[in-house]
């Protein structure tokens, strides 16, 4: 079988699956190669970007090379490529966790109840909730649904359609090496140098792809290309500032503005600053969004890997 057709059928497998079932309950591969990055970084920390380097080349180089000896080994059957090809993608993409966390705390702020939303914010994103009042945290869910769109879905598959398997995992693996290393905490400002700037490159494709798809996918397209184009920049992340401007425009509301992280306090410049304040059922809109985008995305990445492999034929 070819691998164009190998990636979609397994691609298509693995979200129907995380669509069911979402993240595995027990034994989730993501969180055993956050373990094994961390028992290297307790071997291998040193207050400089030159061994932060190391790690990052290790872990996710390590983990790139282990998706690439399993797809070399199941490479004569093309039922057992397939069925790699969708367990890999199960494992790395998280569209159902992601939703679920977003409605639960949307359902605890319908039901007034802002501290139970305050408690389960942390399974979410990283603020500090406890400043944050309803609508501070519906924006915050918003933000992290939109975000987590391009980094739990759209980038993977993405890197999947790519590089394969490897292509999967060593996304996904560059992706929890910045969650775990890529913050700039005193011990991790030189250490996790190389970790930040490795995702900032492997998530870049992804990223424009999702607010791409987000433009197509939401109620309001002109809105998401022109909040797109007008703030996008202004974010001080270079990937999350076209995901979360197309979302703001595509939604109608105003994403950005101040938040804390971990005692930090950081003053954002508003994404989309004319549309309106984000409120609660503004969360269950950006889930929808979240899930066309995630649908698209398959569809986009199979096509392109459908049209690499016609015009690699084409040219033998």
């Amino acid at each position: 079988m070819r691998a164009d057709r190998v990636f979609a059928y397994g691609a298509a497998a693995g979200l129907v699956t995380d669509l069911l079932l979402g993240d595995p309950r027990r034994g989730h591969p993501v969180a055993a190669f956050g373990r094994a990055a961390g028992a290297v970084e307790r071997v291998l920390w040193r207050d400089h970007r030159g061994w932060g380097s190391l790690h990052a080349v290790v872990c996710a180089g390590g983990a790139a090379a282990l998706g690439a000896l399993a797809a070399r080994a199941v490479r004569p059957s093309a039922a057992a490529s397939v069925a790699l090809t969708g367990a890999a993608t199960w494992a790395v993409v998280g569209g159902t966790s992601l939703a679920r966390e977003a409605r639960v705390i949307g359902r605890a702020l319908e039901a007034g109840d802002v501290e139970a939303a305050r408690a389960r914010l942390p399974h979410l994103c990283g603020r500090d909730p406890q400043a944050l009042d309803a609508d501070g945290i519906a924006r915050a869910v918003v933000e992290s649904v939109a975000e987590n769109t391009s980094d739990a879905v759209v980038g993977a598959l993405v890197w999947g359609a790519f590089a394969g398997v490897p292509g999967l995992v060593g996304f996904r693996a560059v992706n929890t090496l910045d969650a775990m290393a890529g913050h700039r905490s005193p011990r991790y400002r030189r250490f996790g140098w190389a970790s930040a700037r490795l995702d900032d490159v492997a998530g870049w494709p992804g990223a424009r792809l999702t607010a791409v798809l987000a433009a197509v996918a939401g109620d309001d397209r002109r809105g998401a290309v022109r909040a797109w184009r007008a703030d996008a920049g202004r974010h001080p992340s270079p990937n999350a500032g076209p995901v979360e401007a197309s979302f703001a425009g595509a939604l109608g509301v105003r994403l950005g503005g101040t938040l804390s992280y971990g005692g930090r306090v950081e003053h954002r410049p508003a994404l989309n600053r004319d549309g309106r304040a984000v409120a609660v059922p503004d969360i269950e809109r950006a889930v929808r969004l979240s899930r066309r985008v995630g649908l698209l995305a398959l569809g986009a990445c199979a096509a392109a890997r459908l049209v690499v492999s016609l015009v690699k034929g084409h040219g033998k």
